[in-house]
């Protein structure tokens, strides 16, 4: 087959193809899936959420199971969304002895009707380096959060939050404005302070929140005492709201948006490599069978029964339990069992090529029997495989996805499997989080669909019993 016999046979499937909607459906999902797998290093919003998906630390500056940016237009009540500030103002001033105070300033515009959860700066540090952290509110008052020397430093992450290392200055803030009675109430609540440090300076702000909507100022100050050996670097600050991201966040405090874009490439990874295995395996042993014939052939028939009476699901659920479980361990178990999906039409395709003409003729000149089968016979049976394949994809991911449901999945990697598991063990639908089941669940049925559509309208183009046009 040449070149141009392949460019006239593609472009006759596809014009048969392009006439299927549901093949068209799957196919434009295909490609979205595959265009952000592609670009995920700029999508994801956590870039390493793939190597520190079980992190504590990673994800500590998020809230616990906040629901998606997004709920706030459906709240009367607004809640601050979670947002990282990266972009603030930086000023040096020369102190005597060469010791130079580096003073950070970020601005946030709070907007909502609820106070935001916390308030953390970030650097990494080098050397001996006193530390300072306040804020100023709309109002113009001005609260010193937080000091600190941190001593020996080699790069490692300092982490200040109003929260915790604030609560003796919001209290301290509090008792200037509320009288000594509301002082002793406050003393036994167990509010956030936050819910003091955006709250209006008034009488009664212990009991109420009234929210002082505003420009926001986090100063930052670091004494830098020697400069040639001392040095801070990547300063930012997270505003840890109640809402975050497009699908919220786990009870860990993990972007779910992240995880599920992460584990896309596994769920195409998984679906393609195994169907692509299992099918031309499928496809060989088929035609193997089928040429040969005899005894060769039932004793390929009776293996191949014995395969496929086998329950996967629960072979499966044995071998990752024993087991380490990994995904390729995971490809390997599944290619073990799915490969018999395609042999019975390939054979009896088979049986019928080999009595053509020209695979006699091929026989009388003396043409090896390895020559007629991969010459004569795989070619032509090989695109009947596409559909097999195609429609073997969903099976895998499913499969996959029930294992790590389970517990049972390869912990390393992040699956949309693991991320139902998580939730199952979290108790999300009995908390009433459904940002944490929905999603992951919608695309595994989605990409199943996928390539359903795009299986079955092969199927009706390339089998030649279903073709109709």
């Amino acid at each position: 087959m040449n070149l141009n016999d392949t460019k006239y046979r593609l472009l006759e499937f596809w014009s048969e193809f392009r006439k299927e909607r549901s093949g068209l459906i799957g196919l434009a999902i295909l490609i979205t899936a595959l265009l952000v797998v592609i670009f995920e290093p700029v999508i994801i919003p956590w870039k390493e959420a793939n190597s520190k998906w079980r992190s504590i630390d990673y994800w500590q500056d998020n809230s616990p199971s906040a629901p998606p940016a997004w709920t706030n237009a459906f709240s009367k009540l607004k809640a601050p969304v979670t947002v990282k500030l990266e972009k603030g103002t930086k000023e040096e001033t020369e102190l005597d002895g060469g010791v130079r105070l580096v003073t950070y300033t970020f601005t946030y515009d709070y907007k909502a009707d609820k106070a935001p959860l916390d308030l953390i700066f970030h650097t990494s540090g080098t050397g001996d380096i006193p530390f300072s952290v306040s804020i100023e509110r709309p109002d113009g008052q001005v609260i010193d959060l937080a000091q600190r020397f941190e001593q020996g430093l080699n790069g490692q992450d300092i982490r200040i939050s109003a929260d915790n290392d604030g609560r003796e200055a919001s209290f301290a803030f509090i008792k200037q404005i509320e009288s000594e009675t509301a002082i002793e109430q406050f003393s036994g609540k167990s509010l956030r302070s936050t819910d003091l440090l955006f709250n209006e300076a008034r009488a009664g702000m212990s009991t109420e929140f009234k929210p002082l909507k505003g420009t926001y100022k986090l100063i930052a100050k670091a004494m830098i005492l020697d400069p040639e050996n001392f040095k801070i670097e990547d300063p930012y600050v997270v505003v840890t709201g109640s809402v975050s991201g497009i699908l919220g966040t786990d009870d860990s405090k993990r972007d779910l948006f992240s995880g599920l874009i992460a584990g896309l490439k596994w769920a195409l990874l998984i679906g393609f490599l195994t169907s692509a295995i299992s099918v031309l395996i499928g496809v060989m042993y088929g035609i193997i069978s089928a040429y040969f014939g005899g005894k060769v052939d039932s004793l390929m028939q009776f293996f191949y029964q014995i395969v496929n009476s086998m329950p996967v699901l629960p072979v499966l659920i044995v071998i990752s339990a024993i087991f380490k479980p990994s995904i390729f361990m995971l490809i390997g178990v599944m290619v073990f069992f799915f490969w018999t999906g395609s042999v019975m039409t390939v054979r009896s395709m088979a049986l019928q090529i080999k009595e053509e003409t020209y695979i006699e003729a091929a026989k009388a000149l003396g043409a090896k029997k390895s020559r007629i089968i991969f010459k004569h016979m795989v070619p032509i049976l090989i695109p009947y495989s596409f559909a097999s394949m195609a429609l073997s994809v969903p099976s895998a991911i499913v499969y996959e996805s029930s294992v790590s449901l389970l517990g049972l999945g390869d912990a390393t990697i992040v699956t949309w499997g693991q991320i139902l598991h998580d939730a199952m063990q979290g108790a999300a639908i009995l908390k009433g989080v459904w940002w944490w089941v929905l999603p992951p669940g919608l695309l595994i049925a989605i990409m199943g669909m996928t390539f359903a559509f795009l299986g079955f309208s092969m199927d009706k183009i390339l089998h030649p019993k279903l073709k109709t046009r």
